[in-house]
């Protein structure tokens, strides 16, 4: 792929935001060896997003040329909850629930990383620290050093409440750092400060500080916040295919350019009518995750429902028990979709409900059994399930 250390560098860098210090990451490179490239994660959700693809296909990258990722699953980081770009103090994570989505995560992550070159490790094995080392970790950093970080600074500014654990974070990434020896690390751009920190830390403890690499925020699909669960924006990498492809066609035309320069690796066609160029952004990271079969299933399942509005000829049944003779709408679209049934009333109550194809009256909750047998009921664009008298 590459024969030097500078065209190395230069292939690692150029959709990189930030590659530090200056000429850093060219040395390394030059030394011939494999380097410790690092990534910490927090796993407060389950799931992977195209979002996290960025930095893990970056990753990948490091390994096609031969160096070792070290994945540091922030079971202990997690409980403090990692205050980048936060306003207010996060909630206190439940350590059970850590733990379950460290293990979805990491299996999530060789979805991408290559198993082989990947070193998983999680930092409770080194941050369960006696006091006396925490004192040690703590008088490597001054309070005027943690303020200057943005989110901290306005929070400050504010009198916004910062508590005395979210001060500790970055030191305890950075520590992170210490404990694996990393040649070089890697984050989203709002982890610059912590990255950069984590250099100092090392340099505390006698370690030879790492560079740093920070890569841009992919956005959502509402193109405007970045990705992220939290805010039904994302784009899961374990959805299925019908819904990785539909959710990649409702991403705003304007976003596409970084979405094909971020996941495909390719500039956007701008010859291509924006429609098609979308399809084929849809169908390649669709196929990435599932196949191209898979993918080819799910444009043509796409094609039926919002191109020729026609309903699939495999639309899954539901069955249904009335009461009375009657159905109660609310309950009857939680159960056939998982939802709540304070979820059902608001879509009902958005007008987001159908009954082959005709909107339902929001005020209509009660519905005879007789008028539901057989019918298709329509949740948003791409939930169907066709009912069944029990």
């Amino acid at each position: 792929m590459t024969d030097s250390a500078g065209e190395a560098a230069r292939f690692l860098t150029r959709n990189a935001v930030d590659a530090l210090p200056a000429g850093e990451l060219e040395r390394q490179l030059a030394k011939g060896r494999p380097l410790r490239v690092k990534l910490g994660v927090d796993p407060t959700m389950p799931d992977i997003h195209l979002g996290h693809t960025v930095v893990l296909r970056k990753l990948r990258e490091f390994q096609d040329l031969g160096h070792q990722v070290v994945l540091i699953v922030g079971d202990y980081t997690a409980r403090v909850g990692d205050p980048s770009g936060r306003s207010s103090t996060r909630p206190q994570a439940d350590p059970s629930e850590i733990d379950a989505n460290a293990r979805t995560y990491e299996e999530q992550a060789f979805k991408v990383l290559d198993r082989s070159r990947t070193e998983v490790r999680r930092n409770g094995e080194w941050l369960d620290m006696a006091m006396e080392d925490l004192f040690r970790l703590a008088r490597t950093a001054t309070v005027a050093q943690l303020l200057e970080r943005d989110d901290f600074s306005k929070r400050y500014a504010a009198r916004e409440p910062i508590s005395i654990l979210e001060l500790l974070y970055p030191l305890l990434q950075g520590y992170d750092s210490v404990a694996i020896r990393s040649d070089i690390e890697l984050g989203a751009t709002d982890q610059k400060f912590n990255v950069l920190l984590a250099r100092e830390t090392q340099k505390a403890y006698g370690v030879e500080p790492q560079s740093i690499l920070t890569m841009p925020i992919l956005p959502g699909t509402d193109g405007v916040q970045k990705m992220s669960k939290s805010l039904g924006n994302y784009v899961g990498v374990t959805e299925p295919p019908e819904d990785m492809y539909g959710k990649l066609m409702r991403i705003p035309d304007e976003v596409m350019p970084i979405y094909y320069d971020l996941l495909l690796d390719e500039p956007l066609n701008r010859s291509l009518p924006a429609r098609d160029a979308k399809r084929a952004l849809a169908f390649a990271i669709t196929a990435r995750y599932h196949g191209d079969e898979q993918a080819a299933a799910a444009q043509e399942r796409f094609d039926t429902l919002h191109v020729r509005r026609e309903l699939p000829s495999d639309i899954e049944e539901f069955a249904f028990t009335p009461e009375n003779g009657q159905v109660h709408l609310p309950a009857l679209i939680a159960e056939a979709f998982g939802l709540s049934r304070s979820e059902g009333r608001r879509l009902l109550a958005q007008g987001g409900v159908k009954l082959d194809g005709d909107a339902l009256d929001a005020s209509r909750m009660d519905v005879p059994a007789d008028e539901l047998d057989g019918v298709v009921l329509q949740v948003g664009k791409r939930r169907l399930r066709r009912l069944r008298r029990a």
